[in-house]
């Protein structure tokens, strides 16, 4: 597995999470397991791509800027799930508030597969794809 399906696998994950979040409703078990679950998944997530996939290409000329607007959107998404646990579970702004997660979690999660992979591919070889993805991977099972 490389680099790229690795973080792909976790995107997928990270969908899932989202779908389920915005389909829940006031301050039930169900919203407070999920939202602590996509909390945990999200935040190690960007801590590991940051580390195993950001920083490798930060001192890429063609990679720098796109680099630094991934994890500026990074801090966004932490903005958000910080806006979330300030809200009561069962206030109408904590639903909008899931879903401008889900939105913004959604176009970081395109921005990369649809036009940062493929420039990050440029970047690494083969081996180096794989070495990223099983650090990348060894991070995430560490810590979630």
């Amino acid at each position: 597995m490389n680099i790229f399906e690795s973080i792909r696998k976790d995107h997928d994950t990270q969908r899932e999470l989202l779908d389920q979040l915005v389909q829940t409703t006031g301050d039930t078990d169900k919203r407070d397991t999920i939202f602590k679950k996509l909390k945990k998944e999200l935040e190690v997530h960007a801590d590991a791509e940051e580390r195993h996939f950001y920083k490798p290409l930060i001192s890429d000329d063609m990679m720098q800027d796109k680099a630094r607007h991934g994890i500026a959107e990074h801090h966004e998404i932490d903005e958000l799930i910080e806006k979330l646990e300030d809200t009561d579970y069962d206030s109408s702004a904590w639903l909008k508030y899931a879903k401008d997660l889900k939105e913004k979690v959604e176009h970081h999660l395109e921005d990369e597969e649809h036009s940062f992979f493929q420039l990050a591919g440029k970047v690494f070889n083969q081996k180096q794809k794989e070495d990223l993805a099983k650090k990348y991977r060894s991070y995430m099972i560490e810590n979630l």
